[in-house]
């Protein structure tokens, strides 16, 4: 049998999730530019959990459920206040305080399908507030307690900034967790579902999903666009940088995709929405050079860009940290993460590849004495 390196290309699961076809993404069959224009992130919480989207009652239950949840137990608000905020990743607090989470939820062992959905709702609901919680942090403030009259992305922003967010905030915050809920089998949910094949908990599958989203290779590749651009800084140096980077045969970040060959479908969203908030800041200098880079990468490489790419600049735009950009994405992929959990323990099989033994063989144990 052939290896297949990163199992490019292998089936490893059937699900009714998403799907990647022909460069189209879809959740659960509706197409990702038709839930990007048209739906609230809490109708694709919905979608992705249910495979079908609410209607208003269902919608109305939701929102009211992930409301009442969203406050975090007083032991990890008090834990987060324990790190060493100038040296810990935002990441790793993050995926510290998930695994948390579990030690004040009652019902964190229990593996029944009314326990889980109870939980996702709880998961969901917590995320964005610990978030936020160590953003406020972080600056030397207190969080901000979650508002119940907020969608979830105005809340979100809300939790972040203390003040009521702006329109096209949180539009653009909305359109950014709609675009990042789920994406087939990436890294980090093909973790979280090896994790619960097992019949591991829920937390800790998102606790093993949020390590592998970490990397610079999948969740962390905005924050390294938002670097590049600091690095960059002018648009005039766009054309040397890339030279440079093309010469060294270094990555551009935020180009190219492992499964898309003609363009990710859900970066022109977020670069209308950078368009708009960097102009309304004032900033329009980060749009310009990320549109600059594009045309040069696309031209030269044939590469386009993701969807990490432009959210970059729309993160950077609503005033948050750049470092906080894949906890940002993690708030979002939590509902296709979910979803993907629960998905796996309706039809469970522990997943257990192969590997092609490459090393010696046919070796003779010798005594420490006569080793040299």
């Amino acid at each position: 049998m052939a290896v297949v390196k990163g199992l490019e290309g292998v089936i490893a699961a059937e699900s009714k999730i998403s799907s990647i076809i022909d460069d189209q993404l879809t959740y659960a069959g509706y197409n990702i530019d038709d839930l990007a224009s048209n739906s609230s992130f809490e109708e694709v919480i919905y979608l992705l959990w249910h495979n079908e989207l609410p209607n208003e009652e269902q919608l109305a239950q939701l929102r009211g459920e992930l409301a009442a949840q969203a406050k975090l137990p007083d032991p990890v608000l008090e834990h987060l206040k324990s790190y060493d905020l100038k040296t810990v990743h935002p990441m790793s607090a993050l995926r510290t305080a998930v695994s948390l989470l579990g030690l004040y939820d009652e019902e964190a062992e229990v593996n029944t399908p009314e326990a889980n959905a109870k939980k996702a709702i709880r998961l969901q609901a917590q995320i964005a507030t610990l978030v936020a919680a160590f953003s406020r942090i972080r600056s030397g403030h207190e969080p901000v307690a979650p508002r119940a009259d907020y969608s979830y992305a105005a809340n979100f922003l809300y939790m972040f900034n203390e003040k009521e967010p702006e329109d096209i905030e949180v539009e653009a915050m909305n359109k950014a967790l709609v675009l990042h809920a789920d994406h087939e089998l990436n890294a980090s949910t093909f973790t979280a579902r090896v994790c619960v094949g097992t019949l591991s908990d829920m937390y800790s599958g998102l606790t093993a999903a949020i390590g592998a989203l970490k990397g610079p290779l999948h969740g962390g590749a905005n924050e390294a666009v938002m670097e590049m651009l600091f690095d960059i800084n002018d648009i005039e140096n766009v054309e040397a940088y890339l030279e440079d980077k093309f010469a060294k045969k270094e990555k551009i970040m935020g180009m190219g995709h492992r499964v898309y060959k003609q363009g990710d479908p859900r970066a022109k969203f977020l670069k209308e929405m950078s368009r708009e908030l960097t102009e309304i800041s004032g900033q329009s200098k980060w749009y310009e050079m990320s549109v600059k880079v594009e045309d040069i990468v696309k031209r030269e490489k044939n590469l386009p860009a993701n969807v990490d790419f432009y959210s970059a600049t729309v993160y950077y735009s609503l005033g948050i940290d750049h470092d906080l950009y894949t906890p940002i994405f993690t708030v979002s992929r939590f509902s296709g993460w979910i979803a993907h959990i629960l998905e796996q323990f309706s039809d469970n099989r522990l997943i257990r590849p192969r590997a092609e033994y490459v090393g010696e063989t046919h070796r003779t144990y010798t005594s420490l004495e006569e080793r040299i």
